[in-house]
Formats: structure tokens, C-alpha cells, sequence
């Protein structure tokens, strides 16, 4: 039975997502909203034996209508009809905080104001009356640290209880004489009609300038005469006529608030947070130190998940392979079921799983340095070498989002102001190397570049970011001329990070990674198989068959990038529904081939390939056409099939040029 739906409203970085899972813990589920590929993420809070719906809002600065996450925050907040709402706020940046407080408070809604993250507040020696702040704000005020679990058990009391409180909430703000005139105009002609939107807010919006608001009342079938009525207002006073009046009286508000309520020390506090931060945020060295940052994450990848994890993964696997064969043997099943079996799953699917504790090394070490505090900040140092290529910060983050995923981080594009930005970033994310790349360059390292693993994963990684950037100041040059938008981040302080998000990011990641290898990729590797020792008349895993006479075909493309196998360029084509699909590819190819001989993938790509082809194929697989999942989602997000389709089309030449360009120069020098 549904008691009440809380919903979670704050700023990015204030610790909503730490707040959130202190609630549900692992009772939640993301999905998406209705009509949008916004991420929607619900739990359940179970109090005094009764439950309630949580429900997490996008991380917004305002509720505008300048991005998809603000319009769905804010209709949600409207129409979604929350028994009450968190408003966590950084306690650190309390008065740049409460501009979102005021929007929420003009809504007329019922609050809980979360003080979070105090600790970090009381280090820099500021204190708070939380009485005085409470009667501003007309909400109670409890101080929290969500991420030690610090008074969240206050805050859902105080929620629940506000579900059951009948009084009438009022708007505490104050506006200009001339605004308060106009608003009360447009209430005048907003009245006994059925808005989806409260009437006083409307009239607010309206006057504000906000002309999504009018769409919204055109798209609900308002009565003409109300819509006509407000385009003869807009013909007297623009659009932003009283908008910055509006704005300033939310500042004024929110400063008010915080005169009266917060005592800093006279002098400023230096922390632990601004002395790291004078080193890793400089202008000069920001970049440099998450260049070796980033390094040092993958010489730690590479040493722990391959070397010394990934060789018992290996082994297990190749041992698991070989007592089913014997025991297939032994009951005397049909060849093309032991074929299938050790050849497809065990060589195929299982390749793919060897590098599980390498995907999971890597996702653990992101999510620390990501709960540490340490990924906005990159971020932020990246944001003035991003305007030299027609970007802004926001578009940094969507790439470090896409180093786990490509899919993701395509849909965080949505906090964009720009539609250029949006666009152009869509575009050159899946330049980034994703997990599910990971464990090709893995066996082609093993191979060929043990001795450096880390540093050539990590030249890989960069030079991803370089093409992106290069690709990202062309397409600004061309395609989406215009101003970046602005970059507006708020810095969180740098914590230990707890075990518990940094385990949930880990697993959320890897145990994605395993469930795609046992459906979509286990899918590919089926019909790889199929097309490998059909027809029956030849033999299998050879040039001959429906595979062989497909790769044959496909081969003289990639012959002048160094690789022009047929297994090499069909592998390539495997990897489009999934990446992981080419290693499984090749393990199954390659595993069906040498199979008298017992070579695992490694030895046997020592024989199909060189130092210089296994670096221009490397190159191939970091740049061409993204998987199935990432084109969807760009479908979705541009609501449009052309994208989708340049997007393959342009990866894919891009990563065939490169890697001819690398094959012919290493060539021409003397490299094989």
C-alpha cells in the first residue's frame, strides 16, 4: 500500500545521490521518464513498518526550461504530485543553493530542507541558525551527512510528517511593485480555468518571460481566449521584460536568507579541499595531474585486473573448457555440439569473461576517484582547453561518463543548455573508450605490449580525447557554428569515499557487462558460429564457409590498415551489435581453427598479427562505428534517424583512416 511518494530535489553535487541510496539502499530501479531518455531512479523507504515511494530528481540549478532535466524536475514537481519534497542543499554553498529553494518555494509546495554535508561546513568554522533559517524558509531544517548516514532518519521523519500536515503553504518571496502588479494581472486572466500548472505560478512563469509555459498551455487545449490574452501581454512587454527583475528577486531572497542565518568566521577557513585543490584545479597543472591521475589508474588496471587476476580467470575458463569436452567426449555427444560448446561458448563467450577482473578493477578505481570528489574537478580543469575547441566543461563530463559507457554518457548530454553543445558532444563521445572495449585492447596487449600494458592502455584512452577534441572543433567549424554555452559547476569537497557507492558503481557496471555477454553477445557468437561451419559440405571455421566467403568478401577494405584477414574484418563487423563480440569472435575463430593444436587467443593473434597491426587494429576498434545500443540512444535522444546514421558512417571511415595512416607511416618507417 503507497503511504506517500517523497521526492529527492537539490543541486548537482550536493549529495542527492548519497542521500538516495542512504534511503532505499539496494530497493531501487532506474529507468526512464515517460516520452524522454532522462534517467528516473525510484526506491522504496520502509518507516515504522509502513512504505514509502522515493523518487530521485535529475541534479538541477534551476527549474527553467533551458535543459530536458529541468522540465522534467519541474513537471514532475507539478503535475507528479509528490506528498512532499527534500531539498538537500550544500551546506557549504548555502546561499548559491537556495536559488533553487526559491523556485521551489513559489511552487507552494511542501519541504524538508536537508542541510547536507555540515561536516565539511564546520571545518571551514561556519555555523548555522537553523531556527531562523527554518522560519525564512517556512520548512523544517535538519543538518545531515548523508554519505555517513548522518541525520537521515531526521529528515524522513520530518518528511512524513509534513505528508500529514494540512497547513497551507505560502511564498515567502517578495517581488517589485510593478512585478507583483503583473502577476496578479495574469492571475486575473489564469482563474476558473483548468490549468495543468497552480494558477499563481503560471502567472510568475508567464510574467518571468517563460514561453515553454505558453506551449505547454497551447498544448493542453487552454481556452483561446486565455492563450490570445497572453500574447497581447507579450506585445506590450516582451518576453524579458521582468524576467531579470524575477531573478534578482530570488537572489535577494536567497541572500537575505543567508545573512540572517549563517555565521562565517572573519577570516576564510583554508581546508584540506583548497590546498589539494590549489595543485590539482591550477590553470597550468590541472591537466598534467589528471594526465598521470589517469595513468596510474591504468597501470593499476592493467597489473592487478590482467596480470594478476586475469591469468586465473583465464586458466579457470580454459580448465572448465577442457573437462566438458572431456565429459562431451565421454557421453558420446555429436561433433557439432562439442564444436559448439568449447568452440562458441567456452572460446567465444568465455573470452569475453576472462577480462571480467580487469572491467572490474578498472570501474572500482573510477568510482573512487568519482566519490572522492575528484571527476568534477576534471571537469572544471578541463573546461578552458574544451572553448578552444567549440565546447564547454559539460561535455567533459559526458565523455569520463563515457569511458564506462558510451550509452550514458550520450544521455547526459541532455543537462545542456546549447543545443550545438548537445549535439556536437553526442557526436564525439563514442570516441572514448568504453568498458566494452577494454578486453580487446586487453588481449592485443597481452600479446604484443605486456611490458607497457598500462601506458599503451592509457595512450589509447588519450588519444580518443584528442580525436574528439579535433573532431569536436570541426564539426563547430561546419556543421554547428555558434557561442558555447556557460559552464556552471559547483566543486564538492574531497571525502573518503565509502565502500558502499564505490562497490554499487562497480557492480552496477560489471554485472551490466556479464548480462550483456550472456544475451546480446551470446546471440552474436551463436550466429558467428552458425555462419562459421555452415554449410556442411566445407570445412568448418575456414575460408569456405558462409563466415569465411562473407570475411573474404569484407577483407581487401581493412588490407590497407595491415589487417586483412578474414576473420580480422569480420570480427570487426561482430563488434557493432556489441564490442565485446570481436574478442568473441576471434576466440571462437581462431579456437576452431587451431584446434589440434590447442592454441589459446593470445598465441594465435602472435600469429595473425604484428606489434604495427595489432596497433592500427586497436585504433580501428577505439574509433569506428559505435555498438547497436549507442546508436538507439542517439536515436532517441535526437528523435531522428539521420543521426544515428552519420554517426556510423563517420566513426567508421575515421577508423579506417587512422588506421591506414598508422599502418602506412609504421611501415614506411620500418615498424612491423
Amino acid at each position: 500500500m503507497k503511504n506517500g511518494t517523497i521526492a529527492l530535489v537539490g543541486n548537482p553535487n550536493s549529495g542527492k545521490t548519497s542521500f538516495f541510496n542512504a534511503l532505499t539502499g539496494s530497493n531501487q530501479h532506474v529507468g526512464n521518464w515517460p516520452g524522454v531518455t532522462v534517467e528516473k531512479k525510484e526506491g522504496k523507504f520502509i518507516y515504522q513498518e509502513k512504505e514509502y515511494d522515493v523518487v530521485d530528481l535529475p541534479g538541477i540549478y534551476s527549474l527553467g526550461a533551458f535543459s530536458e532535466d529541468e522540465v522534467v524536475a519541474r513537471d514532475y514537481i507539478l503535475t507528479g504530485d509528490p506528498d512532499v519534497i527534500i531539498n538537500i542543499i550544500d551546506a557549504g554553498n548555502i546561499e548559491r543553493n537556495l536559488y533553487l529553494t526559491t523556485q521551489l518555494l513559489e511552487m507552494k509546495k511542501k519541504l524538508v530542507i536537508a542541510l547536507n554535508m555540515v561536516d565539511e561546513a564546520e571545518k571551514r568554522k561556519i555555523k548555522f541558525d537553523l531556527e531562523e533559517l527554518s522560519k525564512h524558509l517556512g520548512a523544517p531544517v535538519i543538518p545531515t551527512v548523508a554519505h555517513k548516514g548522518i541525520g537521515v532518519g531526521e529528515i524522513m521523519e520530518a518528511a512524513i510528517n509534513a505528508i500529514g500536515d494540512k497547513t497551507s503553504i505560502e511564498n515567502p518571496l517578495i517581488y517589485s511593485g510593478v512585478v507583483k502588479h503583473h502577476i496578479e494581472h495574469m492571475e486575473e486572466i489564469l482563474k476558473n480555468n483548468n490549468l495543468p500548472y497552480p494558477i499563481e505560478w503560471t502567472a510568475i512563469k508567464i510574467v518571468e518571460g517563460d514561453l515553454n509555459i505558453l506551449k505547454k498551455l497551447e498544448e493542453v487545449n487552454v481556452d483561446k481566449k486565455i492563450i490570445k490574452d497572453i500574447k497581447e501581454y507579450y506585445k506590450y512587454h516582451t518576453s524579458d521584460s521582468f524576467e531579470l527583475e524575477i531573478v534578482d528577486s530570488r537572489y535577494a531572497f536567497a541572500h537575505k536568507v543567508a545573512e540572517h542565518s549563517v555565521i562565517r568566521p572573519l577570516e576564510e577557513v583554508i581546508t584540506l579541499t583548497d590546498k589539494i585543490d590549489r595543485i590539482l584545479t591550477n590553470k597550468y597543472l590541472g591537466i598534467p595531474a589528471f594526465a598521470i591521475i589517469m595513468l596510474v589508474v591504468f597501470q593499476l588496471t592493467f597489473a592487478i585486473g590482467e596480470k594478476l587476476l586475469g591469468s586465473f580467470a583465464a586458466s579457470s575458463i580454459e580448465g572448465l573448457g577442457r573437462l566438458l569436452e572431456i565429459f562431451l567426449i565421454k557421453i558420446k555427444a555429436p561433433g557439432w555440439l562439442v564444436s559448439f560448446i568449447i568452440d562458441g561458448v567456452i572460446n567465444g563467450v568465455g573470452a569475453i569473461i576472462e577480462f571480467v577482473p580487469l572491467i572490474t578493477v578498472l570501474y572500482l578505481l573510477l568510482g573512487f576517484l568519482e566519490d572522492s570528489g575528484y571527476m568534477a574537478r576534471a571537469a572544471y580543469v578541463w573546461d578552458d582547453l574544451m572553448r578552444r575547441f567549440g565546447l564547454q566543461g559539460k561535455a567533459f563530463i559526458s565523455m569520463i561518463i563515457g569511458f564506462g559507457c558510451n550509452v550514458p554518457g550520450i544521455m547526459s548530454t541532455r543537462t545542456m543548455d546549447s543545443k550545438k553543445d548537445r549535439m556536437i558532444t553526442m557526436l564525439i563521445t563514442p570516441f572514448m573508450s568504453c568498458g566494452a572495449k577494454l578486453p580487446i585492447y586487453s588481449v592485443f596487449i597481452a600479446a604484443f605490449f605486456s611490458k607497457h600494458g598500462g601506458l599503451v592502455l592509457f595512450s589509447l584512452y588519450a588519444f580518443g580525447i584528442l580525436v574528439a577534441l579535433i573532431m569536436a572543433k570541426l564539426l563547430n567549424k561546419t556543421l554547428f557554428k555558434g557561442d558555447s554555452s556557460y559552464f556552471i559547476m559547483e566543486l564538492p569537497p574531497y571525502r573518503i569515499p565509502t565502500a558502499t557507492n564505490v562497490i554499487r558503481n562497480m557492480w552496477d557496471n560489471v554485472s551490466g557487462f556479464i548480462k550483456k555477454a550472456g544475451t546480446i553477445i551470446f546471440l552474436v557468437i551463436i550466429i558467428m558460429w552458425m555462419l562459421a561451419v555452415l554449410p556442411a559440405s566445407v570445412e568448418p571455421y575456414s575460408q569456405y564457409s558462409i563466415l569465411g566467403t562473407i570475411g573474404t568478401f569484407l577483407a581487401p577494405i581493412f588490407r590497407p590498415a595491415g589487417f586483412g584477414t578474414w576473420q580480422e574484418s569480420v570480427a570487426l563487423f561482430a563488434g557493432i551489435p556489441a564490442k565485446e563480440a570481436v574478442v568473441g569472435t576471434l576466440g571462437m575463430l581462431y579456437a576452431g581453427q587451431y584446434v589440434e593444436e590447442g592454441v589459446i587467443l593470445v598465441n594465435a593473434i602472435r600469429q595473425h598479427f604484428t606489434p604495427l597491426t595489432a596497433l592500427s587494429y586497436m585504433i580501428m576498434v577505439l574509433l569506428y562505428t559505435p555498438c547497436a545500443a549507442t546508436l538507439g540512444i542517439v536515436a532517441k535522444e535526437t528523435r531522428s534517424t539521420k543521426w544515428p546514421l552519420v554517426m556510423a558512417i563517420y566513426t567508421f571511415a575515421i577508423g579506417w583512416f587512422v588506421a591506414v595512416i598508422v599502418y602506412q607511416i609504421g611501415s614506411l618507417l620500418g615498424f612491423s
